[in-house]
């Protein structure tokens, strides 16, 4: 079995015992097999040895929510409010995607995500078996689910789930693993309460997790009043979503009462600041939640609304937003901006046994970090310049279940040269269809 010695690295665990250390990691196969300040004694035989001399190694980062096809629409639509860019722009364009269009739409995404320090992702879109291919072939890890919009006739809406339960079906687990698969309705905004029911116990059936947007903006709560006579939190719970394992997206318009009902049902969000940011939606209840007991996880959403996938902007913007809006210098410490990205990413998609920290006996998803430049100098407190003054960009090496799928800020398994120009040739077709 190969094995892989890193020697002289700082290592940022996120392991609350040994937080950051100086040392040693060995890697066995796909598994973390020691990570020490001293060196492995005895050496492991026919290890790989890399010299970590000016990186910081860290677990990979974990961004759950976003729609990887969508990076065709980066900088298409800007500066609207959710439903007119939603609504009027958004689908339109995507209602003329080919399957070239989510593919390679797909590889630039996930291009993107590895070389900035992503090594799982969680993806809700349609055509996902060619999401899925795209995953298998990079090396990286998803949870992915064919999102559905339910505002279609009664046989439309039959072909997506079933459609949605095979995906589930054919690549649940694939991948050594690294594929894992849910069920989603889009919102409940876009699926009629009978159809989210049915889709509820669809995941009983196959037993998986759920997905969907929620109270991602005022005008959505308000729809949900007027339609339902409850608010998305309410209503969610009383069709039965809550049942199972769950993860929801945005969570902006929360009360107190919303808040606690969700701590209490175990659901995970996804805070996207920066989508949010831009779109006007507002600002999530994050500290809120955090001293409620709900797992919060950081998403970057699609590339068309943020307008890039680095999670370490949306790990600084989490650190900086909380704070500005309450006053309080406190309310996400630069530690917990980085947990919401690893530590809490993990446990938002029920990995955290698997990912999310260096520790032994965990996956070997890890990324290194050059910080021989100026920005991470004086080199005094680690997670402060990761948070603060690090990005995507600082990323050299990327590994995933043991294997290094980025090296030297190059993509192993891709062709990034040919993903740019055939994403380009996708839009240019796209906006003259």
């Amino acid at each position: 079995m190969k094995r892989l010695w890193i020697e002289n690295g700082s290592f940022v665990t996120m392991d609350e015992q040994r937080p950051v250390l100086k040392g040693h990691m060995v890697i066995e196969g796909d598994t973390i097999l020691y990570l020490s300040e001293q060196a492995p004694d005895p050496e492991p035989e026919g290890a790989e040895r890399i010299s970590g001399e000016g990186l910081v190694f860290m677990p990979g980062l974990i961004n759950t929510h976003g729609h990887a096809a969508m990076s065709l629409l980066r900088g298409y639509s800007d500066d609207e409010n959710l439903q007119v860019w939603l609504e009027q722009k958004m689908w339109p364009m995507e209602g003329k995607y080919t399957d070239d269009d989510c593919r390679w739409g797909t590889a630039l995404a996930v291009t993107e995500m590895l070389k900035s320090g992503t090594t799982t992702f969680v993806d809700m879109y349609d055509r996902m078996h060619i999401v899925a291919e795209v995953v298998e072939q990079s090396g990286m890890r998803g949870l992915l689910t064919r999102g559905v919009i339910g505002l279609c006739p009664p046989d439309v809406q039959e072909a997506k789930l079933n459609e949605a339960k095979q995906f589930v079906q054919d690549w649940n687990g694939r991948a050594n693993g690294r594929i894992r698969t849910m069920l989603s309705p889009h919102a409940p905004y876009t699926c009629p309460p009978d159809y989210i029911k049915r889709i509820v116990e669809a995941a009983d059936e196959l037993n998986v997790p759920l997905h969907t947007h929620m109270s991602e903006s005022a005008a959505e709560v308000q729809q949900n009043v007027n339609d339902y006579g409850c608010r998305p939190v309410e209503h969610l719970d009383k069709l039965g979503f809550f049942s199972r394992p769950s993860l929801v997206a945005h969570a902006v318009h929360l009360t107190d009462e919303e808040i606690a009902l969700l701590a209490e049902r175990g659901v995970s969000v996804s805070h996207n600041p920066a989508s949010n940011l831009k779109l006007a939606s507002g600002i999530a209840r994050v500290p809120d939640m955090l001293k409620a007991g709900v797992t919060v996880s950081l998403g970057t959403d699609s590339a068309a609304s943020n307008n890039n996938l680095d999670l370490f902007d949306e790990i600084r913007l989490a650190a900086l937003i909380h704070k500005g809006i309450s006053g309080d210098p406190t309310a996400v410490p630069a530690w917990e901006a980085l947990k919401l990205g690893t530590v809490y990413g993990a446990r938002a998609i029920w990995q955290e046994e698997r990912i999310g920290m260096l520790k032994e006996g965990m996956k070997a998803d890890f990324i290194a970090i050059n910080i021989e430049q100026p920005h991470f100098y004086p080199q005094t407190e680690i997670v402060s310049h990761l948070v603060y003054s690090g990005s995507g960009r600082d990323v050299v090496h990327v590994w995933v279940d043991g294997v290094q799928v980025v090296k030297n800020g190059d993509c192993v398994f891709l062709d990034e040269a040919q993903i740019r120009a055939e994403a380009q040739a996708c839009f240019e077709r796209l906006l003259s269809s």
